[in-house]
């Protein structure tokens, strides 16, 4: 008896997943001016992205200033390391490097 109840029960689930994972049709082709509010809405949340950047940076900035200031009022001498930011230009590659490895050619 329960070998049928959870047969029974197997099926059904089978059942229900078959039907719940039938394909969904496509959306329907977006028009100009719903093209139009999503190029507006991606550049409204890029300027908000950046703005959000923006402040994290600036209070990360308020945070290392007043621990350097607190260090320096206990006597500590503190020397920030400072990482690479989004903001700064990438380090250009030593030319020297590469005349060395052409020159053993």
């Amino acid at each position: 008896m329960t070998n049928v109840r959870a047969l029974l029960g197997a099926a059904l689930v089978l059942g229900a997943f078959t039907l719940a994972s039938a394909k969904l049709p496509a959306p329907p082709p977006m028009t100009d001016a719903q093209k139009a509010a999503a190029e507006e809405k991606k550049g409204k949340d890029a300027a908000a992205a950046d703005l959000a950047k923006k402040q994290q940076a600036q209070a990360e900035d308020r945070v290392a200033a007043r621990y350097i200031a607190e260090q320096k009022a206990k006597g500590n001498t503190v020397t920030p390391q400072m990482a690479a930011t989004a903001t700064a230009p990438p380090a250009a590659p030593p030319a020297k490097a590469a005349e060395p490895a052409a020159a053993k050619k």
